[in-house]
């Protein structure tokens, strides 16, 4: 872990790491470093969320609470019935005539697509007839959501591999002339979705920000994603598209301290929400980026989701099986820890932008995405098989007044529990900042 955490330390600017000490395992079993990763990257925000305030002193954390939290939505009850989303029968491995694809059906939209390509009759034959490749590109071309599964070395020789080869896990760059700036209790505007951008909105509202959640009226969130990832933000109804829904952010931006985007690279950027435009007319905000492939390459503006990542860039190999035929049954990471690990770097990107507008000025923009953090998870290579003992989960678990009833959750690591719930409101800002 110290390893890891002193790369993302370094990449944000930040001086001489205090002692950290880790009690307890996470749970996480697997060959792979998820365990390490998880801790470097809430280790990371911990650190940036305290530095405000002068803290130096050595860093405590609790693995068992951080390997919870990155499987937070296998927790999340309301009224004490499950109501995290899990996967959809049809967002899953897929058996292709050469290989295997991973498809994401868990929104209406994206199962279309699948459907689409595949039929409603006997979609298992008819992913069977297709080459993986042809496959992840029909359903990619349908609107859909999609990764033929691949090697490590596939990925790294392939275009969009070679597109974030070489790219630090994240990045924080000063790129614009801006006044010292401190943001008291910073607000943050949040346009994100699904996990990895939520999760990093989630991780700001428990260190105090007042977080805004931007919602498309034509793109809902699933409401059990919600229900994980809103903890302690406000929810707002904005539509982008009308001249009205622009006018209303662009008053919320002129508030704001930061803007997290997290929406597929393009789609915000119809709307003047690309960073560079951002840095012209709002100089004083800190805006973070996070993507699934990165914004270069052919799939810069590509869909995608933690499953579909690890397929495409080789862990799913990794964790994998071989078959009594010979070849290698693909796995999965013991949780989706791409976009957890991603949305608390994402969150420290954010404070330590803070910081740094705060001492130094500037304008201050960070781009992370999962292929990045995928990228760094596999180069750190494979590590002895752990006991996958799950944490006791109750010691761990908060109430939270939301709408709709009150929402037990897993807290937040090294933070005090948030207020409430994703609770609906007004496209506004509080008072009082």
């Amino acid at each position: 872990m110290n390893r890891l955490l002193q790369e993302t330390w370094t990449a944000l600017g930040g001086g001489p790491l205090p002692p950290v000490t880790v009690r307890g395992t996470t749970g996480l079993a697997g060959p792979l470093a998820a365990e390490e990763l998880s801790l470097a990257a809430v280790a990371t925000q911990l650190l940036a969320a305290r530095e405000p305030a002068g803290g130096s002193g050595p860093l405590e954390l609790d693995a068992r609470h951080v390997g919870l939290a990155v499987r937070s939505e296998r927790f999340v009850r309301r009224a004490g019935r499950p109501v995290g989303p899990g996967f959809a029968p049809m967002s899953r491995f897929w058996r292709a005539a050469d290989g295997w694809v991973r498809l994401h059906a868990n929104y209406p939209h994206h199962r279309a697509a699948v459907l689409a390509v595949l039929g409603e009759r006997e979609p298992d034959t008819a992913a069977a007839g297709m080459t993986a490749l042809d496959l992840e590109e029909a359903v990619v071309a349908a609107g859909g959501a999609a990764a033929a599964v691949r090697s490590a070395e596939a990925w790294a020789a392939s275009p969009p591999g070679r597109a974030v080869a070489g790219l630090p896990m994240l990045s924080l760059d000063r790129v614009g002339e801006a006044p010292v700036r401190d943001a008291g209790r910073p607000r943050v505007l949040a346009l994100t979705r699904v996990i990895a951008g939520p999760v990093a909105a989630r991780t700001l509202a428990a260190h105090g920000a007042d977080v805004l959640r931007l919602e498309s009226p034509r793109l809902p969130e699933d409401p059990g994603t919600l229900a994980d990832t809103g903890s302690g933000q406000r929810t707002a109804v904005v539509d982008l598209a009308s001249r009205g829904g622009r006018a209303t952010a662009e008053e919320l931006l002129a508030g704001a301290d930061v803007v997290l985007l997290g929406y597929r690279p393009g789609a915000l950027e119809a709307f003047g929400l690309d960073p560079a435009e951002l840095a012209v007319r709002h100089p004083h905000l800190v805006v973070v980026r996070l993507s699934a492939w990165g914004t270069d390459g052919p799939w810069g503006r590509r869909r995608g989701f933690d499953s579909l990542v690890q397929a495409a860039t080789g862990i799913a190999v990794a964790c994998g099986d071989a078959t009594p035929s010979g070849d290698i049954a693909p796995g999965v990471l013991p949780a989706q820890v791409l976009d957890h690990a991603t949305g608390h770097l994402a969150a420290a990107a954010a404070l330590r932008g803070l910081t740094r507008r705060r001492t130094e000025g500037g304008t201050w923009t960070a781009e992370l995405a999962l292929a990045r953090t995928a990228a760094r998870l596999l180069a750190a290579g494979r590590c002895p098989e752990r006991g996958g003992d799950d944490p006791d989960p109750e010691p761990y678990l908060v109430e939270l007044p939301a709408d709709g009833g009150p929402l037990t959750v897993v807290g937040p690591p090294g933070c005090p529990p948030w207020p409430h719930g994703a609770v609906p409101s007004e496209p506004a800002w509080l008072s009082g900042h």
